[in-house]
């Protein structure tokens, strides 16, 4: 990697970081917003720019390219990264995950957090894990129904490697402005019910894209998922 292209992604995540804090500030929520860098189909070259940078949380979408990048950076990184799973989980992936990431954001089926659960090494901390939440009844898109939330969550409660954490969705693409607002007040709204039932340690509500970052912190997000304004165009 360049210096120029490791100079750049520095650049980016200072101004994300300026972007966050003073969307932070606007919104009524009067949350701090932590950044997940979305780093898959990324090279390792480039994690380690944004870890240089400060960046400790890094998102991943597949499991086998995620494992590599880890077991290869394990060396040459400082402990306080934190690496998410944040795509579709497989039944046949779970005992990577379980093994190999500290946070979990795509639990939306008991027997998935199941085998989390029983997949979770003893040595290693709790698996902190996020319900994603499919607030439009998108076809496309994985989830939960807003009204299945309260039973995974009471499930993943009594899992004793797992901790639940919050919750996470992805909208609806070609919505309107109105509509993603309305979408991001639902999982809010959602999100105060599970801190009722569940307490404080539900404090993570991770909603937010490049494209809807500013309105998703304004409406409650306290978690954004930032790709591509941070690395650059994807790799083939």
């Amino acid at each position: 990697m360049t210096t120029k292209v490791s100079e750049k992604i520095t650049n980016n995540l200072a101004e994300i970081r300026q972007q966050l804090q003073i969307l932070a500030e606007e919104s009524q929520h009067g949350q701090s917003v932590k950044l997940l860098a979305v780093s898959k189909k990324h090279s390792l070259d480039a994690i380690k720019a944004a870890i240089a940078a400060g960046q400790m949380h890094f998102g991943e979408n597949y499991v086998q390219e995620a494992v590599d990048k880890i077991t290869q950076l394990k060396e040459h990184i400082p402990d306080p990264v934190q690496w998410h799973f944040i795509g579709p989980i497989q039944s046949n992936k779970t005992k990577d995950i379980a093994q190999n990431f500290d946070w979990v954001q795509s639990v939306e089926r008991e027997k998935i957090a199941r085998r989390l659960n029983e997949q979770r090494p003893d040595s290693l901390e709790q698996l902190n894990i996020l319900l994603q939440v499919n607030i439009d009844d998108d076809d496309n898109k994985s989830g939960l129904a807003p009204e299945q939330v309260e039973e995974l969550a009471e499930y993943v409660m009594s899992c004793s490697k797992l901790k639940l954490r919050g919750l996470m969705t992805i909208l609806k693409a070609g919505t309107t402005e109105e509509q993603r607002k309305q979408s991001f007040q639902h999982m809010f709204r959602l999100y105060e019910q599970l801190q009722q039932t569940c307490g404080e340690q539900i404090d993570t509500l991770s909603m937010g894209m490049s494209g809807d970052m500013r309105q998703a912190v304004l409406e409650g997000a306290n978690m954004v998922r930032i790709g591509t304004a941070i690395f650059g165009e994807r790799e083939s």
